[in-house]
């Protein structure tokens, strides 16, 4: 049994006898490890786990905190509910159950039946239902699953009122996205180009093509509706909530600067026609009415705004002279709209907290809704908004979260503007015992950022107390308060729980995220760095009874910090870090996560699909051109040869859901102050 660090022997990583590098390129020690299949990594892996195993057998408080843990994992979890064709519907976790499981009920509190439950989908448990889309009828449900972590997705229908299947199998696809026809009759579903046999695993992404299915019937008959011609463009598309029109968006990666066009389905001949031309705006569609599109953007506005454009209007190089302002910016940044009961319900983030707002459809100040203090609405497992509503009633439902409470369920009536509470949080630290307070970190260039720490209530101040350090810091996502069970634990424990709201997210919007972007990266890793420093400094903690944790994005940054200051940290976890961001590019998943500005403009054509070839028929007149077999066959769907097939629509909304320094601050600094813009 390995008891203390120093007799840990780790697998030797570093070996240039098995990396080969192409002519020109340094030799890279560690390239090997890159074939995971490899019987080398294979056993390296192996090797480490178990070295690991062997370290963690030692620890002598591990059997009573993985105890408290399965106790505090062990509380009912239901999602924020949400109604279709008179059937409301949740996802619901009674305990500890893997896997949620989908309930559909005939009031949103009441008790229901299972429609869905992944848990039972394989023997070994290795299935996960992924995303969940209900059609607007409510007769039908489409569910992506993905088998063994991974991120290939297959999409599936059942029958609501049966629970039978139906018979779809959608394979191939990432996106998380299902899309209904207005009549339920099928929806839109985006899918790669299929993989080479054997190299599902291995090969980089596809082109991403969006297809139309009507349920019931196999998937190779399925419609072919957008496929850009460049296989770097991301096409979503969306029906308006009228269902007049289609909205197509193509992004080339992650952040803003999408194109938009639509197509009016009642004069489908007319082809498609640019919204918002390419950029490097965010520009979504929340709701329209006739002509008009409602769209949020932070063009103008880094804090964003809403705006109104008329799509009748013609599209030019600069489309703010023809929008028209219907919900100013504010000083706190606006994360997400929707169109519920007639009305504009508007999510701020204030100092990195949920608010929220009511405004009429011609901007006018309808009220705020009441919510608890440092806290932010809560989202359900499947993918649901983080506040369910329709464009057709009045009531609305959200949940609201904070680092001591798993989550209360209100319902809004947006007519009387009455908010009740539904129910209570299932797991509720004792705010007696417990407290969240917000302290300000300056960072090395003087910007000053947010810093949520929760603890115990009297919690001694003697420099030793043990410290969890969390932060993302990337792609515009926002680090706001949640709940953690492993983290109830770890404040149960006396540790103190420390999150920062880092430059490179979204929480004080687009100037926020673009100084932690690119050439400003390192500003995220000097943010973290500095939050250590605080927090060495403050007479709480010292650098060894520092840990710092983040997934992913957040996994980059925990191995960035650690390796340009190992001196202020005492342990590092770092969850699936994208690490080596130099091979990033030569990732299955690269694709997605490079930056849309970084790009050229997408090619826009006149009465064509961005980025695809169209047609003849399909121009104007005055544009008709004679088009090669080739181009015909990446056409995108078109209205005008293919009248015989009805038009569909699909959506896909994405979650729009850390410099080192030698500041020191007075102990203690906790205030409710703006941070400092970049």
């Amino acid at each position: 049994m390995v008891r203390n660090m120093s007799e840990l022997l780790f697998p030797p990583a570093n070996n240039r006898s098995k990396s080969g590098t192409a002519a020109g390129e340094d030799a890279d020690p560690f390239r090997w490890l890159e074939d995971s299949a490899s019987p080398e990594t294979t056993a390296w892996v192996s090797a480490q786990n178990e070295l690991t195993q062997a370290y963690l057998a030692g620890v002598p408080a591990r059997e009573a905190i993985r105890s408290r843990l399965t106790d505090r994992w062990d509380f009912a979890r239901a999602g924020v509910p949400f109604e279709r064709g008179g059937r409301w519907f949740a996802v619901r976790n009674p305990g500890r159950q893997d896997q949620p499981v989908l309930c559909v009920m005939d009031a949103p509190d009441a008790e229901g039946r299972v429609l869905l439950d992944p848990n039972v989908l394989a023997a070994d448990g290795t299935v996960a239902v992924s995303a969940v889309s209900v059609s607007p009828d409510g007769s039908k449900v489409a569910y992506a699953t993905s088998a063994s972590g991974s991120d290939w997705l297959t999409w599936q229908v059942p029958d609501v009122a049966s629970a039978a299947d139906l018979g779809d199998a959608l394979s191939w696809c990432k996106s998380g996205s299902a899309e209904w026809e207005k009549d339920s009759s099928g929806f839109y579903y985006a899918a790669m180009t299929p993989p080479r046999p054997g190299r599902e695993y291995r090969d980089a992404n596809g082109a991403m093509r969006i297809f139309f299915h009507w349920v019931g019937t196999p998937q190779h008959a399925d419609e072919l509706v957008v496929a850009p011609a460049d296989p770097a463009l991301y096409p979503e598309v969306t029906v308006s909530a009228d269902g007049r029109c289609l909205v197509l968006s193509l992004s080339r990666g992650i952040g803003p600067g999408a194109e938009l066009q639509w197509l009016d389905l009642r004069r489908r001949a007319a082809g498609w026609r640019v919204l918002v031309p390419a950029g490097d705006r965010l520009a979504e569609v929340i709701a329209s009415e006739g002509a008009t599109f409602y769209l949020l953007t932070d063009d103008g506005a880094g804090q964003r705004r809403i705006v109104a454009i008329d799509s009748a209007a013609p599209a030019g190089p600069h489309p703010p002279r023809l929008w028209r302002e219907v919900v100013p910016a504010a000083d706190d940044t606006l994360l997400e709209a929707h169109f519920f009961g007639g009305r504009l319900v508007c999510h701020y983030l204030r100092e990195a907290c949920s608010r929220l707002s009511v405004f009429e459809l011609d901007g006018t100040f309808v009220r705020d809704i009441p919510l608890p203090g440092l806290c932010t609405l809560g989202g359900s497992a499947v993918g649901h908004e983080l506040i369910t509503g329709t464009p057709e009633s009045d009531i609305v439902h959200f949940e609201v979260v904070s680092f001591t409470e798993s989550g209360r369920l209100y319902r809004h009536d947006l007519r009387s503007g009455q908010t009740t509470l539904m129910r209570a949080s299932a797991v509720s630290l004792d705010p007696a015992v417990f407290t969240t307070e917000r302290a300000e970190v300056t960072s090395a260039d003087g910007t000053v950022l947010p810093l949520f720490l929760t603890r115990r209530r009297g919690l001694p101040r003697r420099g030793d107390v043990p410290v969890l350090l969390y932060g993302y810091g990337g792609v515009g996502a926002c680090t706001t308060p949640s709940f953690s069970a492993a983290w109830a634990v770890w404040l149960e424990r006396g540790g103190m729980l420390a999150v920062a709201s880092l430059r490179g997210g979204g929480e004080y919007g687009r100037a926020w995220h673009d100084a932690g972007k690119l050439a400003n990266k390192q500003n995220v890793f000097d943010d973290f760095c500095a939050c250590a420093r605080w927090l060495a400094s403050s007479g709480w903690s010292r650098t060894d009874r520092i840990a710092i944790n983040g997934g992913s994005n957040g996994g980059l940054l925990v191995g960035t910090c650690l390796t340009q200051h190992p001196e202020l940290f005492g342990a590092a976890v770092a969850d699936v870090g994208v690490f080596d961001m130099l091979r990033f590019t030569t990732s299955r998943s690269a694709r997605g996560g490079r930056p849309s500005t970084e790009t050229q403009r997408i090619p826009s054509s006149i009465g064509g699909c961005a980025g695809t070839r169209r047609c003849t028929t399909c121009a104007p007149a005055a544009i008709r051109r004679l088009c090669s077999p080739r181009e015909i066959t990446t056409t995108a769907w078109c209205p005008a040869t293919r009248s015989s097939s009805r038009p569909r629509s699909s959506r896909r909304r994405e979650p729009a859901r850390p410099s080192c320094c030698g500041w020191r601050p007075a102990p203690g600094t906790a205030t409710g102050s703006r941070p400092r813009r970049p």
